[in-house]
């Protein structure tokens, strides 16, 4: 923290009145299910994105970033729209702009930004910087939103002025997990409950592996996607894919057997949401190691029916799992970002290695790979 109050002090000149965490998350299951309002199963990594942050009276939001190039960006509030919306200083303008939109009384700010959450990672990045923005305005202002209102209006920043077309999993695991549970998340009415998921008790890690290889959710492929499950409902007459149960599922993909794409995509989200009921049944048994063929078993839907997947990740999965991983498939959006892996302590290691040679012998960079254990959502940190 203290480093945010020094970047502060130095962007701005003037001390903060406070410092607001969000972290990024992994999703264990439960992936490219909520723009249908389907299940998902995230939770937090200790991994944060910082906002030191004043209020200001004269409209202007005044944004510095230690992991951006160049000096602060200006903006006026008043003239705030999609369309002036463009780099990292875009997710937190346009929670600024979805918070006025909403007619809640948000007025100007000085904001630094430091963040450890790893940019293009499939970890969150984006919804890390926009929770912890709105925390900030949230209190700076004295709005009272709940933890889940804010989620929603970071979400809204992201559609609607950064024009990602993304689910509220993402908001919702960085402004509501807790340390030491996974956050079982119902994304169509954001009912939620916290999981007990402490690896470490089950003699297990969870290892991310970032591959490096970075990915852009604004470039249509995921927009493409969203819409072929919204095509898939619409022919099927149900509001969204959410609606069609596991058992109907042969004769939901008969009815869509002209149309191989929206099939496959329609396959995926349906036999995702099943798992993500396997995967909690699992957990609350207290039997962590049977999840992890089902993630490998999500890892396959990914890659063979939403085609999300990249020959990284997919090298990810099959290599971690030859070396003693019980399970294991790619986390977040997609085409590029993490991978996890569900491993026996005494097998970390050699998982690890296993797969950065693996990565060496194909001619590809070098993977970050670090454990990683559910930590606490997004906070404002005690300042003494």
């Amino acid at each position: 923290m203290a480093a945010a109050v020094a970047g502060f002090r130095a962007a701005h000149g003037t001390e903060p009145a406070g410092v607001w965490a969000a972290p990024g998350r992994v999703n264990l299951i439960g992936e490219h299910t909520d723009t249908s309002g389907g299940l998902a199963m995230p939770f937090a990594l200790p991994h944060t994105t910082l906002a030191a942050a004043s209020a200001r009276p004269d409209g202007v939001l005044r944004l510095h970033s230690a992991n951006a190039p160049g000096g602060a960006v200006e903006l006026l509030l008043d003239t705030l729209s999609p369309a002036a919306g463009s780099g990292w200083a875009a997710y937190p303008a346009g929670v600024a702009w979805a918070m006025r939109e909403a007619g809640l009384p948000v007025g100007g700010a000085d904001v630094h930004f430091t963040s450890t959450v790893p940019t293009g990672a499939g970890l969150s990045s984006s919804a890390a910087l926009e929770v912890a923005t709105a925390s900030a305005l949230n209190d700076l202002y004295g709005l009272g939103l709940t933890a889940e209102r804010v989620a929603r209006l970071a979400q809204r920043a992201e559609n609607g002025f950064v024009g990602v077309p993304c689910g509220i999993m993402d908001q919702m695991a960085s402004a509501c997990c807790t340390t030491g549970h996974a956050l079982y998340l119902d994304t169509r009415d954001l009912t939620h409950r916290a999981v007990p998921f402490d690896v470490a008790a089950h003699g297990l890690r969870l290892l991310v592996v970032d591959t490096r290889v970075r990915h852009e959710l604004g470039d249509g492929a995921y927009a493409n996607r969203h819409a072929a499950c919204e095509l898939g409902a619409r022919r099927l007459g149900v509001p969204a894919l959410r609606d069609v149960a596991y058992g109907e599922l042969g004769a939901a993909l008969e009815k869509l057997a002209d149309d191989p794409v929206v099939r496959r995509r329609v396959r995926h989200v349906v036999t995702e949401n099943r798992r993500v009921e396997e995967v909690i049944a699992l957990l609350e048994a207290g039997d962590a190691r049977a999840i992890g063929p089902v993630l490998t078993a999500g890892h396959a839907s990914l890659r063979d029916d939403f085609e999300v997947s990249c020959a990284e990740l997919d090298l990810v999965a099959e290599t971690a799992n030859a070396a003693g991983a019980l399970g294991a498939r790619m986390t977040g959006g997609g085409f590029g970002g993490s991978a996890i892996a569900l491993v026996p302590d005494a097998a970390a290691d050699a998982v690890a290695a296993a797969v950065t040679e693996a990565f060496a012998a194909a001619g590809f960079r070098a993977p970050r790979i670090f454990p990683a254990a559910p930590a606490a959502g997004a906070r404002r940190l005690p300042t003494d």
